[in-house]
């Protein structure tokens, strides 16, 4: 990644991201707790979804149809949480 952008009006300055002082270690914290809280999250989705479909069994058709579609969507929440730390860097050079 170039340390300059050049544009038609010139070229600036184009620093790669910085934490903040004393930031680095909180932050990681941080994204640590999301992912933890993003894998529990999808746990329960997807124990939700497989109460549904066993609730939605008899009579309740739409019920059970609807707990398995959700798991397509907690499987997808699950994929972009787990994808993101590797992903922004990967695109914005950190």
């Amino acid at each position: 990644m170039s340390d300059m952008i050049t544009l038609a009006e010139g070229e600036f300055p184009n620093p790669k991201p910085k934490a903040p002082h004393g930031m680095s270690g909180v932050f990681g914290e941080w994204v640590s707790w999301a992912k933890w809280i993003a894998v529990m999250a999808g746990i329960l989705g997807l124990i939700a979804c497989g109460i549904m479909m066993m609730v939605g069994r008899r009579n309740r058709s739409h019920l059970a149809a609807e707990g398995a579609s959700g798991i397509i969507w907690v499987i997808a929440g699950i994929s972009v949480a787990s994808l993101a730390g590797g992903a922004v860097p990967m695109f914005f050079g950190a």
